[in-house]
């Protein structure tokens, strides 16, 4: 094979894979106009490539994916222009798929599709060398983001440290089980107690008043148990407590103050450690900046992913919430797995709130997987990821 020709799918994964298994000399998308006209995603994909040192060259070929006979027309000015063609059938429209059909049933030229539930190649029409043939390409998150003319950038977490801290994410998931119901307001007395002038470098050293500003003029006392147990777990050190006068400690060092000023933070670090204990990932980032276009404008769209984690071919995308979970982040989770992952990408929402039955529900439908507070005090999430993941 030398030309591959590819039906392009909004779904990026579906637009990379057969390229870069088979790694034809050229390869001919056939696509709808915004694609065929835009050029600087066309070289988003050939950088995608580039990058996975692949030496391809691509060509857009505009054409109705909705129209069958559009489709066999353009596919017999494609044959007659490239060499050695093959039609690669695993994306695109059905209209786009009828047309390709009736094209290779009449000409003979060799069809192959991917299937996605056995991660394998197989021969449609005389392209038996894709025949059953195992899928062993690998991703890593960012890749996922690129290929589909994304790039992830830094959160609020430098996953190059993450490794230094992995004996202290469960001590302090379980610390902030047992404060649950206080957390919000105890990371709001440890947010306004450590304020900074933004002109000054930041000081470990905490001292302030026992009572802090909360919202609506309340004020939030300080949580001298808890305090005590982040001491005990070795967040914080030296703390010195003055009842209903002043407090004073020192943060560890600059990613826990950072870990202890945001409320989500705990359930994030919990997750991502028990995808790192499952033992069956690639890759594992936490708090994934995801900007949609790469171009850091103003009218960019960007958005925070709390944890991505790949296997092969196929992406999980977690969204931790601490608070109840709303139908809101339900669609946006469902919109970024589409958007990034493609079909047979996951998506989990992991909640240490009661569930009810409306959102369950809700999650079922969007092709949600929930992970719950019972499964997580049972340390049942990494099997749980292994079965949302299908692995044995």
């Amino acid at each position: 094979m030398k030309t591959l020709i590819e039906l392009y799918d909004e779904r990026a994964i579906e637009n990379v894979i057969g390229p870069e298994t088979f790694r034809p000399q050229d390869v001919v998308y056939l696509c709808p106009s915004e694609i065929a006209q835009n050029r600087k995603m066309q070289n988003k994909l050939r950088h995608f490539f580039a990058s996975r040192g692949l030496q391809i060259r691509l060509h857009f070929t505009e054409c109705s994916m909705y129209k069958a006979d559009t489709v066999y027309r353009q596919l017999q000015e494609i044959a007659a222009k490239y060499d050695d063609c093959t039609v690669d059938v695993t994306g695109g429209t059905d209209a786009a798929l009828f047309g390709a059909g009736m094209f290779c049933q009449e000409t003979g030229m060799p069809v192959f599709t991917y299937s996605r539930k056995r991660n394998k190649f197989y021969d449609i029409n005389n392209a038996s060398f894709a025949d059953a043939l195992p899928c062993k390409l690998e991703y890593k998150a960012e890749e996922f983001f690129r290929m589909a003319g994304g790039v992830m950038r830094t959160g609020r977490v430098d996953n190059k440290i993450l490794s230094r801290y992995m004996d202290k994410y469960d001590v302090f998931f379980d610390v902030f089980l047992k404060h649950r119901r206080r957390w919000p307001d105890a990371i709001t007395f440890l947010q306004r107690i450590s304020q900074v002038d933004r002109e000054l470098p930041i000081d470990l050293h905490v001292e302030g008043d026992f009572y802090q500003k909360g919202e609506r003029g309340s004020r939030i006392k300080a949580d001298v148990v808890l305090l005590e147990e982040l001491q005990e777990i070795g967040f914080i050190h030296g703390l010195a407590v003055e009842t209903e006068k002043r407090v004073s400690f020192d943060f560890t060092d600059l990613q826990i103050r950072t870990w202890l000023r945001d409320v989500g933070s705990v359930l994030e670090l919990y997750m991502y450690k028990k995808c790192m204990e499952s033992g069956i990932f690639r890759d594992v980032v936490s708090s994934a900046v995801v900007d949609w276009d790469g171009s850091r404008g103003h009218d960019s769209v960007s958005n925070e992913i709390d944890v991505v984690a790949t296997r092969g071919v196929v992406p999980m995308f977690i969204s931790c919430k601490a608070t109840e979970v709303k139908t809101e982040a339900l669609n946006e989770l469902a919109i970024l797995r589409d958007r990034f992952g493609g079909k047979g990408a996951k998506a989990v929402i992991a909640t240490t709130e009661n569930c009810n039955a409306a959102m369950r529900h809700r999650a079922a439908q969007l092709g949600i997987a929930v992970i719950d507070r019972e499964e997580m005090e049972r340390n049942e999430v990494p099997e749980r990821l292994k079965i949302i993941m299908k692995v044995k």
